[in-house]
Parts: C-alpha cells; structure tokens; sequence
C-alpha cells in the first residue's frame, strides 16, 4: 500500500509474524545490475557533475505541475539518467517545485532568519508527487521552517510528467463498482490472478524495456542529482513513508552528503521484508487500526447511531457491504469503494467522522452522503492510474517475490482469519509482482556505524498502520546515533508538522538547531477527532483520498 502526500487545512502533514524471506521468491534475473554495482556509482557521480554545472532554471510552475500556483511558487527540470550504469545514454526530467526561504522569523517581525539552504522532501509512495510541497510553507507550523529553508518538492521518475509510466489505460482505471470479499472465493481468486498477470503484462507493453529502471535504489540516485542541481554539498531532506526507505538507501550510498535528515513514518527497512513481507505485516496493522476506528464510534453512538459496542459497529459496517453488493449506491459506489473510502480512516484519524457519519446516513436510508464520498472521481483517473503503475514498478522491481500464487494464498487465508480488514485487497493490489516481466534486484541491507552519517531523527505514532511501528523502531536500530521520538497511543500516518506540540518542538529543534534529545523521547497523543456530521468531501480530502480504484498507499 502507499501513502500520497498530505495536507490538512490545520497545517499537518500527513503522509508511506511471517518474517522469512517470501517463500518461492524469485531470485534477481541474471545479469541485474547490483544494487551497488561500480558502473552505477560512478555514472550517478558523472550525472551529479552535469546537474551541479547545469543547475535548475527556475520559472513559473505550468498548470501540469502545479496547478493555480501562487507567485511565489516556482518550478523547474533536472536530468537524469534513465541508467545510471550508462550516464551518457537515455535522460529522462524530473519535475522540481521551490519556493525561497521568507527569512521572516515569524514571531518577530523585524527580525530576519539567516537561511540554511534546502530542505527536499518526498512524500512517498512509490508514486506520489512532492510538487505541493513547498505550499505547506504558509501554514502555521511550518513559518519557522519555511522561513529558513527553500522548500523543495520534485515529482519523481515515473510520476506525473518526470517520465511517466503508465500500465492500463486510464479511461478504464476507476472500475465501479467493484467487490471486495474479505473472504474469497476460488473463483474470485482465478479472476484476480488474471488481472494481475494482464496488469504485469501491460506495465511492460506500454512502459518497454526502460521499466526495469524504475528502482528505489535510483530513486537515491535521483535525489543525488537532484542535491547537486540545487548547489548543496550536503542535503536536508525529509522523507515520509516509503520516503523514508529510500531516504535510508540514500544514507547508506552517500553518507558524506547528508546535512540532515528526517524520517517520518519509517518504513521497515530490512531486506527479509521488502516488499513481501512487508505488507503482510501491515495488512496486520490495519486491524488493530480498524478496531481504534469502531472503538471510537461506539463511544460516539449518540451521534452516529451505530452502536455502543466495536462488534455493532461491524455488523453495521458488513450489513452496509453486503447490500451494496446486491445494489451499488448511486450506480458507483459498491463494496470495493466502501473499503477504499473506509481504508482511508485507517491512515488518518482525521477522516474518522466524515467516514461514520456516511456510513450511519446509509444504513440510515440516505445514500448520498456516502457516494459523495466513496464514488471515484473520473478526473482524478490519469493522476491515479499513474500513481499505480509507479508503486507497482518500483515495488516488483526493488525485490524477489513469490511467483507462486499458492504461496500467496497459503499467506494471506492464514492472516484473513485474524485480519480480513485489508488482507486480500493488499494482496490484490501487490499481486502482479508474481507475474513481473522485469528483473528483480536483491535489497540493499540498509546500515550505517557509528560516525559515517549525522544523527538522523525518526519520528513515528505508536499505532501506524500504513508504516507499523515496528518498523520504525528497525530504522533507528540500523542508523547509528539517529533518535526516534514517539507519539504515543496515536495512529495517523504521518506526525511531523501536524498538530502535536511536542513532536513539532522536536522536528524545529532538529531541522533549526541541529539539535536531537539525548535518547529516544516520546509525546503524547494528539486529540482524537470530534463527531461531525459533515460529510461533504472538501478539497483538502480530495487531495489528499486522490489515488483510489483498487490501490491501497503505502
């Protein structure tokens, strides 16, 4: 699953048991390139050289890259190679967004910050965009920031108009309305192991034989390039999510040019769990996360009026998908986009009171609400359909999976039983990386000894679904001297820059001062949400819900 960037209208950014290797995994084709074979290094060296001399010539933002861009925002191209083994050969532009430092300490007016430089984030993914980033400087938590850093977005290669791939026409991307058993049937899955192999077999047909570079570890690469292109020695980044893993490649690679970094809702580096592996525990985590949700509605049955008790609210909830399974509401909205509406709590506890109050005025005879809310959005289809093929490339290609379908199956029936919130519709979404026409690499074992990096903050919320926890707790393991902050008891996807206090005088310290706690710190909760009627759906949550169809995020 992935995570797309996020911005709440409060100023937040919100954003991403079976532990063996995937049996029956395939191993890397023969003749991959190694993950740090010499060929690629030295042409990522040869391409940062060009970019550096080249720089980025910043203009206006076109309405491709952002569109209704304020003034201040401007945007720009930087070249890289599609091989880094052969630099000289294909490049492909990766889009870039900034907007300069304001130097305006935003407590004293009179007082002018002196800039430290550039501060790239991504968002995640694979597949989301950063283009938006630079915006989040006109929020709130983000003046003091913003005011010393040139906030720097990029869309990486694949994403929007930085080569993109494409694997299914994207008129045919938003399939509603769709099912979405918990439990499926033989011959759903025979059906779903078709789609994945004709799924696999378009990502090669209309991508060709470039797809293969379509990697994490060129993912590091880019951002290299991309630090040089913007003049810095040393880079300031933030990664969120998936981010963050190849945030920590670029760590390992290139430790002399780090600044700073943050790492905001790791994801689990160790090579035994990607990608498998990986989504198998956090389909476990989307349980416990789905039973926060139905815990917090049953203490607000005065006002969704769906029972007091965690089991009412699921009978609820399975009654609401067994009669959109006899009758689509609004002639769109069936099971599948009741699981992806309702996914999307999982991430962000923000989306708690839109989701029950549509899911109480359905069961309550109001439909609407919940196709306002669930129905996909036929303009959104080209973004999102993107934004699959980019996850899916770089996710089958970073990694050895099962070719099996029997494995898969024997897998995820044994975690359906304890887990069915998202089991299967993880599985689905991951599955044509059983039938990958494109080599696989072997995953970098990410670490770094104590002194080769800058001490590097990890912050995370205790109950993350979409990047568990435990992950986190492994990327501050295999980082020597970086410090993990916790938000306790609380679940969004996401904490930097958000509305905790404590986690934000973190963050500032860090990135302002340079300063970390001496060991690892935690915070307490953010507020959960209130009850609210309101389910119309607003830009914000459009943004922010904008990849959907039968893709989760990670």
């Amino acid at each position: 699953m992935r995570a797309a960037a996020l911005y709440s209208a409060a100023g937040s950014l919100l954003l991403a048991g079976l532990a063996a290797a995937p049996a029956g995994g395939a191993p890397a084709a023969p003749g991959a390139p190694d993950a740090s074979g010499a060929a690629e290094l030295r042409g990522t060296a040869v391409a940062a050289a060009r970019a550096r001399a080249a720089g980025v010539d910043f203009g206006a933002c076109s309405a491709a890259d952002v569109p209704e861009a304020p003034g201040g925002l401007r945007c720009g191209t930087v070249s890289v190679p599609l091989d880094y083994a052969h630099p000289d050969g294909k490049q492909i532009r990766l889009t870039v967004s900034r907007m300069r430092a304001s130097q305006k300490d935003p407590h004293n007016s009179k007082r002018k910050v002196p800039r430290q430089g550039v501060l790239v984030y991504n968002p995640g993914g694979p597949g989301a965009s950063g283009m938006y980033f630079p915006l989040i400087g006109m929020v709130p938590e983000w003046k003091r920031i913003a005011a010393a850093y040139d906030l720097v977005g990029y869309a990486p290669r694949g994403v929007g108009r930085s080569a993109p791939l494409s694997c299914e026409d994207p008129r045919r991307y938003f399939k509603a309305p769709t099912a979405s058993p918990t439990h499926p049937s033989e011959a759903y899955k025979r059906e779903r192991v078709a789609a994945a192999k004709a799924y696999a077999r378009g990502c090669a047909q209309r991508s060709g034989s470039g797809l293969r570079h379509y990697t994490s570890l060129n993912n590091a690469r880019d951002l290299d390039v991309l630090r040089a292109a913007l003049g810095e020695d040393r880079l300031t980044f933030m990664g969120a999510s998936y981010g963050t893993y190849f945030g920590a490649l670029y760590a390992s690679m290139f430790p002399s040019h780090v600044r700073r970094m943050v790492l905001d809702s790791a994801v689990d580096p160790d090579p035994a769990k990607i990608w498998y592996r990986s989504n198998l525990d956090q389909s476990a985590a989307f349980e416990e996360r789905w039973t926060d949700f139905r815990e917090w509605i049953a203490r607000h049955d005065d006002a969704y009026r769906l029972g007091n008790t965690p089991a009412k609210v699921q009978r609820g909830y399975d009654t609401a998908r067994e009669r959109l399974a006899g009758k689509a509401a609004g002639g769109k909205v069936g099971p599948g986009q009741l699981q992806n509406a309702f996914l999307a709590a999982g991430y962000y506890d923000d989306f708690w009171p839109s989701r029950a109050a549509a899911l109480s005025a359905y069961l309550h005879g109001d439909p609407q609400p919940l196709v306002r809310l669930a129905a996909p959005m036929a303009e959104t289809a080209a973004e999102a359909e993107n934004s699959s093929a980019v996850y899916t490339a770089v996710e089958c290609n970073d990694a050895p999976w099962p070719t099996d379908f029997a494995v898969w199956d024997r897998d995820n029936t044994r975690l359906a039983r304890v887990a069915p919130f998202e089991t299967w519709d993880n599985a689905w979404l991951n599955l044509p990386c059983a039938y990958w026409q494109a080599p696989r690499r072997q995953p970098v074992d990410v670490r770094t000894g104590p002194g080769e990096l800058p001490p590097v903050l990890i912050l995370a919320a205790e109950r993350d679904a979409a990047a568990p926890y435990s992950g986190s707790v492994e990327m501050q393991r295999r980082l020597a001297g970086s410090v993990l902050v916790t938000e306790r008891d609380a679940g969004t996807h996401g904490v930097a820059g958000g509305p905790n206090r404590c986690v934000n005088a973190y963050f500032d310290a860090y990135l302002l001062e340079g300063r970390l706690p001496a060991r690892h710190a935690s915070c307490a909760p953010r507020q959960e949400p209130k009850p609210d009627a309101s389910v119309g759906r607003t830009a914000v949550e459009v943004r922010r819900d904008g990849v959907k169809g039968s893709s989760g995020r990670r």
